[in-house]
């Protein structure tokens, strides 16, 4: 095989490093002779983005650990030196801290929690030297978005619009309409806006109004300035349509920045000259990858930074001189950092097994960022800007970076209707050449997400149980650039369909995969496929399908982002005879066909992928006695946000693969 275009191929190998220990488990190192269990997902630690001193000396990043007792993830604000690495724990007696900011002096952090358990989200701030956290906010609906002014004076936060009081007999009516909303909605939608407080707290101060929903924003680096994402109404469905608008503080008056959406703002430069912004590259939002557009804040034409790179991007920073850019994006099955000067060619960094996340950086040159390893789950990563050369931080994650766990391979293939496809395998520990293996397909959702090498928590659980584990990148991942990713447009399963199925092909033909044991999964749009190709392809000896989409007319009429789906599909189901379009792209118009024993995982509160589609999977295999369970779980989120409910859906899932899996042992037999 040979490497793919712009991306790197990483020699397989399993690197254990030490390091300090702070946080997770007691545990301090395991020797490869162990496997990864579904129950060791309590070892995992998680990481938010990390946040810069304004001096680059020390980082902040949130850390997330299971707790079963209590079904929460315990949150704790980490501080990090950068030189050594040492570590503190600045909040660990606050179990959901979260979005630390750092002031322009860097003598406080502010970070946002709840007064009391149940209460709405403040924003609060914490002396670095000694001294308790005092409450900033009083906002009655809670912190959405929050950042310091420039001179640290004061604090800026969106927070939703009061809900409209009824009064005498009419405080019992509680009707209200309901526009581009989900089916989960319980009153009318809210336009979130920007107001202002002192950093020591008071009274606050509203500076936006109207039905727009201000969805996010940025301060300049000079405090003139706040950019403002602002959509024209707060329903769901309208929040992909964001416009940029530029609000002068001192004068209160704001303009139009960027008018034709949707467009994101990313970052100012470091001299406040610059704002850079993300915009899809097409028609069709999320169908199309974004590129990053830069223009002058007072005045000029925008310039498309990224022409050269034809990728999907995650990040957007700048670096010191204000002329460059750090972004960062998907790269086949890699994540990648390029080096993009304005209106010059882009450099792709070299970051080993590194996949980063995005990216902070400090005045002085220092750049931090989360990332994985191939085998490593994530940890903080520091480098200086212009040599490019990380180091690791943070050894949060050794014990399971130290158990034995299944090698990592990109496979290349020359795919259907001329595509160049790319999928990830993980062999079982322990593999051997020679032998055949059951194969499970772990499929990603989107369409637009992506399978990378990079540790996957529940893929190398899977390859534990003696299993190759399989997920490849179909046609609409943000993997391979503007064609790759549009093509799936109007073309929802059967080009996708085509995709996997070359893929499953090229390792049958290896010689490695036990035909008689393979099994098709997958959350999401990765439910969709699995729907789709248990309808459209035998010899599967067991499916699970969660939070599937399988009828477009409940995705389009009831979902959260509801009318998007009509990008992908042609438009409106209800607009001359796209129904029939939307019918041949549905799951549930072959789910007759369906002969494979199928788990149906759901949530009942699934505002994306409503539960409704579920319901109808689950009667019409029933119905034509296909051997069906369904689970559904009573909590709200597109999948489970508690970590109980989230370990029982990776064990349902793995359960009912391995026991059809025995089932054809012991036929076979």
């Amino acid at each position: 095989m040979t490497a793919p275009p712009l991306a790197r191929r990483h020699p397989v190998t399993i690197l254990v490093t030490t390091g300090l220990l702070v946080l997770g488990t007691s545990e301090t190192a395991v020797a490869q002779t162990r496997t990864l269990e579904v129950d060791d997902l309590r070892l995992e630690v998680g990481l938010t983005s990390p946040v810069l001193s304004p001096d680059g000396r020390h980082a902040v990043i949130g850390t997330s650990t299971p707790n079963y007792e209590d079904n929460r993830f315990d949150q704790t604000l980490v501080l990090v030196e950068i030189a050594t690495g040492e570590q503190r724990e600045l909040t660990p007696h606050r179990p959901a801290a979260g979005a630390p900011r750092w002031s322009p002096t860097g003598e406080h952090l502010a970070f946002t929690d709840a007064a009391e358990e149940g209460e709405a989200r403040q924003v609060f701030m914490l002396p670095l030297g000694p001294g308790e956290a005092q409450q900033v906010t009083m906002a009655p609906d809670g912190v959405v978005a929050f950042d310091w002014t420039a001179d640290g004076s004061q604090i800026l936060y969106t927070t939703p619009d009061p809900a409209v009081e009824r009064e005498g007999e009419e405080r019992h009516n509680r009707s209200f309409e309901v526009g581009d909303n989900s089916y989960l909605a319980s009153e009318a939608a809210r336009s979130s806006h920007l107001w202002r407080v002192a950093a020591t707290g008071g009274e606050a101060e509203r500076l936006t109004e109207g039905a727009e929903n201000i969805s996010g924003f940025l301060v300049s680096p000079e405090g003139r300035y706040v950019a403002l994402g602002v959509g024209a109404l707060p329903h769901s469905g309208q929040r992909i349509w964001t416009t940029i608008r530029l609000l002068d503080l001192g004068s209160g008056q704001a303009t139009e920045f960027v008018s034709q959406g949707p467009a994101s703002p990313q970052a100012f430069s470091p001299d406040g000259r610059y704002l850079a912004y993300s915009r899809p590259r097409g028609p069709e939002p999320g169908f199309n990858p974004d590129g990053i557009f830069v223009k002058p804040v007072r005045g000029g034409d925008e310039v498309y930074v990224t022409p050269q790179i034809d990728r999907d991007f995650g990040g957007v920073a700048w670096l010191p001189d204000g002329e460059t850019l750090l972004v960062s994006g998907t790269d086949l099955t890699a994540r990648a950092f390029w080096v993009q000067p304005m209106g010059e060619a882009p450099e792709r960094l070299d970051l080993g097994d590194i996949h980063p996340g995005g990216a902070a950086v400090s005045t002085n040159g220092v750049v931090v960022f989360t990332g994985r390893e191939n085998h490593r789950p994530s940890e903080l990563y520091a480098m200086q800007a212009s040599e490019w050369a990380p180091r690791r931080l943070t050894s949060l994650n050794d014990v399971i970076a130290g158990m034995d766990l299944g090698a990592v391979e990109t496979v290349v293939w020359d795919g259907p209707d001329g595509f160049e496809q790319n999928g990830v395998l993980v062999y079982p520990p322990g593999y051997q050449e020679g032998r055949q293996y059951p194969l499970v397909l772990s499929i990603h959702g989107g369409p637009m997400g992506a399978s990378l090498e990079s540790f996957a928590t529940f893929n190398q659980i899977m390859a534990a149980r003696g299993w190759l584990v399989f997920s490849p990148n179909y046609r609409g991942s943000s993997t391979q650039g503007k064609a790759f990713q549009s093509a799936v447009i109007n073309d929802a399963g059967e080009g996708p369909g085509r995709d996997v199925m070359s893929g499953v092909r090229v390792l049958k033909e290896r010689g490695i995969v036990d035909e008689s044991r393979v099994a098709v999964s997958g959350w999401s749009y990765g439910g969709y496929m699995t729907a789709w190709l248990t309808a459209h392809y035998d010899g599967w000896a067991a499916a699970m399908a969660g939070a599937a989409v399988t009828d477009w007319f409940d995705w389009y009429s009831m979902a959260d982002m509801n009318t998007w789906a009509g990008y992908g599909l042609g438009g409106s189901p209800w607009l001359n005879d796209n129904a029939a379009n939307y019918w041949e792209q549905s799951p549930m118009a072959y789910a007759h066909r369906i002969r494979t024993p199928t788990l149906i995982l759901s949530d009942r509160g699934d505002e994306r992928v409503t539960v409704s589609q579920s319901y109808k999977l689950y009667h019409a295999l029933k119905d034509n006695g296909v051997e069906v369970q369904f689970i559904v779980y009573p909590v709200p989120g597109h999948f489970p946000a508690d970590p109980v409910h989230r370990r029982d859906v990776r064990r349902r899932w793995i359960d009912w693969i391995a026991e059809h899996f025995d089932r054809v042992s012991a036929t076979s037999n």
